[in-house]
């Protein structure tokens, strides 16, 4: 809660790519015309693509909490985010990154 509210930030990443990261439900706490909240939905540990309507369904899930407006989409984290890097082919990175595109165009126009 003081994060969301405390914080004076136009925007707050989370990554939540994996169970790890948790539910939604801490989004309640986001102040409306507050920051942005940027989910990250996409993993950039492994090249395999996650299913556009998976993304679409948690994107959904997190405006149960928070204005779908103050949402926006990203890659979990940077695509080289240790000393050795992530093993994930520079195609697999770029097509990671058009699908963000492609699915913020549909949910945000």
């Amino acid at each position: 809660e003081k994060v969301f509210n405390l914080t004076k930030v136009d925007g707050i990443f989370l990554e939540y790519d994996d169970d790890r990261s948790g539910g939604f439900e801490p989004l309640r706490f986001v102040p409306k015309g507050g920051p942005k909240i940027v989910l990250g939905l996409l993993t950039t540990k492994r090249g395999e693509m996650e299913p556009r309507d998976e993304i679409l369904r948690r994107i959904e899930e997190a405006s149960q909490y928070v204005d779908i407006d103050q949402l926006c989409l990203s890659p979990q984290c940077g695509f080289s985010s240790n000393a050795v890097g992530n093993l994930i082919s520079v195609d697999d990175q770029v097509a990671k990154l058009l699908n963000i595109v492609e699915i913020a165009e549909e949910v945000w126009g």
